[in-house]
């Protein structure tokens, strides 16, 4: 058994890792019961299982969970806070970039992590951080319109 000690969405977590190669999403999902980051390809190809670890968006699926040990990892449960959602949880809904919903979470996670990083990144750095998610049900133009909406509310909020 080994032990894995880490942050989750702001709260210091210790998880006991069964022997074998146990990937980030895993432990996320199967031990901390945190099903928003969905596993679509499992080959960090798709974006689905995006989460933010230590300020940059990572592939959770093909992260081992022993590189999270002593990191903070932000889930799309931890945007909410006191059941208010984040300003790239809202442009999302408003511009109705939701669609079934499997990919958004990875997708809301990319553009949180580019817009904390930059909060006035260019089309072309949005659009490229896009380019790293598949969307089976859309064109992909809310969701970009849902990141530049995004980028409007948290300008706003500086």
């Amino acid at each position: 058994m080994r032990v894995l000690n880490f942050s989750v969405n702001g709260i210091p977590r210790t998880v006991h890792l069964e022997e074998g190669r146990v990937m980030l999403s895993s432990v996320l999902r199967d031990y901390l019961g945190l099903k928003g980051t969905k596993v679509g390809c499992g080959t960090g190809q798709c974006g689905a299982c995006t989460v933010v670890m230590d300020g940059k968006a990572v592939a959770s699926c093909v992260i081992p969970a022993e590189k999270a040990e002593g990191k903070s990892v932000l889930t799309i449960e931890g945007l909410t806070e006191g059941g208010e959602l984040h300003p790239v949880q809202q442009a999302f809904i408003e511009a109705g970039a939701i669609q079934c919903g499997f990919c958004t979470p990875g997708f809301v996670m990319r553009v949180y992590a580019l817009l904390s990083e930059n909060p006035e990144a260019d089309d072309a750095a949005i659009e490229a951080a896009l380019n790293k998610h598949l969307c089976r049900c859309t064109g992909y133009e809310t969701i970009f319109e849902a990141a530049l909406l995004a980028r409007a509310k948290m300008v706003g909020q500086n």
